[in-house]
């Protein structure tokens, strides 16, 4: 694997993301599947030093060695500005950001190589937060996304509009680690700046899932009307995938049943799954909704179900589905103490 591949890995962002540098060298060996001995010409340290550095024993401080760390690891660009600009620990979108977009669909062209590599380490990024979480990789996807959205002013037509919807994934995400941090004001930001970017992109599927988003935030801070009012408009967006809708129907259910529509919410989670279930296969789905397996509709009916006081439904749906999840750790809790809440209520 070249070592632009190797850079690629979640964790190896991340610990470069934390400017971690003994656990930068660790990843990187894990990740290449070699040993300190073969990082040594690569960093030019003999192997002591690096098991020094990798053990704690001793530190890296100079610039001169953070150098040749950084040039011996061939660390890719939208990485080593991290390291170079400090203020993207901010949360919210800053003006300048906004600015480049508002530049876009200009008559030029753009390498793309860029777009399509930044394109493919989120997508493993979207996989990993449910395991390791987005706080550490946050400064890493906020330079992916200035990496993607210096790319737009030289583009345009259907190459614009292909960034824009990249751009809107990195907002989108943005969002959903600033909200789990309870950093509402820039959660909400973030997301209203990802549905601006997938509108004027001509993208309804992410168009409609920001939507979504912005319904689940309602929900989970106690304002179901809300919720419902913003899950039904991402249900309604114009030309949306199956996929799309099905999650929306999902979130439109258990903001009714929030509020007291049990027939309402019965009748959307049965939509919710007819939908998904047109399109079990990860490539008929759209990128960010690669979760949305039938096992995963099942729980959501199920969910549903709870949300609906249908505690027999609910603890016999997720003990159903439940075994068939795979790796989702939280998920898995959450719907472990679901069951388990159900079934404590049926007895």
């Amino acid at each position: 694997m070249s070592s632009r591949g190797l850079w690629a890995d979640v964790r190896l962002r991340a610990a470069w993301a934390r400017q971690d540098w003994a656990a930068i060298l660790r990843e990187y060996r894990r990740s290449a599947g070699i040993s300190q001995r073969d990082l040594e010409p690569l960093v030019g340290m003999p192997q002591p030093h690096i098991s020094a550095i990798e053990s704690g024993r001793r530190r890296v401080t100079s610039a001169e060695v953070m150098a040749r760390i950084t040039e011996g690891l061939s660390v890719p660009p939208e990485l080593t500005a991290v390291a170079r600009r400090p203020e993207l620990d901010e949360w919210g979108p800053p003006v300048a950001l906004r600015e480049r977009i508002a530049h876009g669909h200009a008559t030029g062209r753009t390498d793309l190589h860029t777009a399509d590599w930044i394109g493919e380490v989120l997508a493993q990024h979207r996989r990993a937060e449910d395991e390791i979480g987005g706080l550490d990789l946050r400064p890493v996807v906020r330079s992916q996304l200035d990496a993607v959205t210096l790319l737009i002013p030289a583009a345009s037509g259907p190459v614009a509009d292909r960034l824009m919807l990249l751009a809107a994934e990195h907002a989108h995400w943005l969002s959903w680690v600033a909200a789990k941090q309870q950093r509402m004001g820039a959660a909400l930001a973030w997301i209203d700046v990802a549905h601006g970017w997938a509108v004027d992109g001509g993208h309804p599927d992410m168009a409609s899932w920001v939507h979504r988003i912005r319904s689940h935030y309602s929900l989970r801070v106690g304002d179901p009307v809300r919720a419902l009012r913003t899950a039904e408009a991402a249900r309604e967006h114009t030309g949306v995938s199956p996929a799309a809708r099905s999650v929306a129907a999902h979130t439109a259910g258990m903001a009714a049943a929030a509020v007291g529509e049990r027939d309402r919410a019965r009748r959307l989670a049965d939509e919710a799954l007819r939908l998904a279930l047109r399109v079990p296969a990860e490539r008929d789905r759209p990128g960010w909704l690669y979760w949305l397996t039938p096992i995963r509709a099942q729980l959501a009916v199920a969910d549903t179900a709870f949300a609906c006081r249908d505690w027999q439904a609910a603890a016999d749906g997720i003990r159903a589905a439940l075994p068939d999840l795979g790796a989702y750790p939280r998920d898995r809790a959450y719907y472990q103490a679901r069951m388990e809440d159900a079934a404590r209520r049926v007895c």
